[in-house]
């Protein structure tokens, strides 16, 4: 009796293993054939899209792109904006390098020592999809090139490779739109190859990377390349640029101070520790 009790513990054991065990299998399909409906809902022309890799790294990572409808609801609920602040607007695609965002977002995001805000900062990319950085940060975009609103700053990031963002119309014609709007527009490391693409900083002086000036000038002659290696920021008119990476700090930094005061920018930079950075020695 005693071993029948056992023999029938075992068989129940046996089949609830293998109904679980089944289970996961049913989901992996399932969110196989998710992806799939939403790569032909979303992603039909990997050239069009500032984010063509963005499909492989959400299944490597276990993420789902949005259907249609969460879309429509996520446009619908946008990040709210203070009327009376100039908007500062950053673009994400995938491969961005992270700096280049956070540096700008580090920046302008800060209260002054009353506490009073500046700034609306807010993220654009092409679509509500994740955006994965070069590092590996997965974000997500508070408006899209479609419903962002007027910019009084735009600040152009880069990826390492920036081929696929320069073929791309979609985020070219934006650059060329709101640089009608922006008092200023800013290019980070090799960002600038969307401004020489966009056409708008012709006859303009801009610096790119430390080792990209001589290609940045030979692919868009009319711009003014400067000496990468000597000069880590540019300013021409409405237009300026950085080497990239921290050096995005430059860019954001001089910004700031024409867009509020020396002194804002001073507690900024005392806010973030810079001098500490600066003065570090092991």
């Amino acid at each position: 009796m005693k071993n029948l009790k056992i023999i029938t513990i075992t068989l129940l054991a046996t089949i609830l293993v293998s109904c679980n065990s089944e289970k996961p299998k049913e989901d992996t399909k399932s969110t196989a054939k998710m992806v799939s409906e939403n790569q032909i809902e979303t992603n039909t022309d990997p050239l069009a899209s500032c984010s063509p890799r963005i499909l492989e790294r959400n299944a490597e990572s276990g993420l789902i792109l949005l259907t249609e409808t969460q879309k429509t609801k996520l446009s619908e609920k946008l990040k709210k904006l203070n009327p009376d602040l100039p908007i500062v607007g950053l673009l994400m695609y995938d491969d961005v390098l992270t700096t280049e965002l956070t540096a700008p977002m580090d920046v302008f995001t800060k209260l002054t020592k009353e506490g009073k805000q500046l700034f609306n900062v807010i993220t654009i990319a092409e679509t509500y999809d994740f955006i994965v950085s070069e590092e590996g940060l997965k974000m997500f975009p508070d408006y899209t090139l479609e419903n962002a609103p007027k910019l009084d700053i735009l600040i152009v990031p880069s990826a390492y490779d920036m081929s696929l963002q320069v073929k791309n119309k979609n985020l070219v014609d934006f650059i060329k739109s709101q640089n009608n709007n922006t008092e200023y527009t800013v290019s980070n490391c090799a960002g600038a190859t969307l401004i020489g693409e966009s056409g708008i900083a012709d006859g303009k002086k801009i610096v790119t990377w430390i080792g990209g000036g001589e290609d940045l000038q030979k692919n868009y002659p009319n711009l003014k390349v400067q000496d990468d290696g000597n000069i880590s920021y540019m300013e021409d008119g409405k237009f300026l640029s950085s080497n990239g990476n921290l050096a995005s700090y430059i860019s954001s930094l001089e910004l700031l101070e024409k867009l509020s005061s020396k002194e804002h920018r001073e507690f900024v930079e005392s806010y973030l520790y810079l001098d500490r950075l600066q003065n570090w020695k092991k």
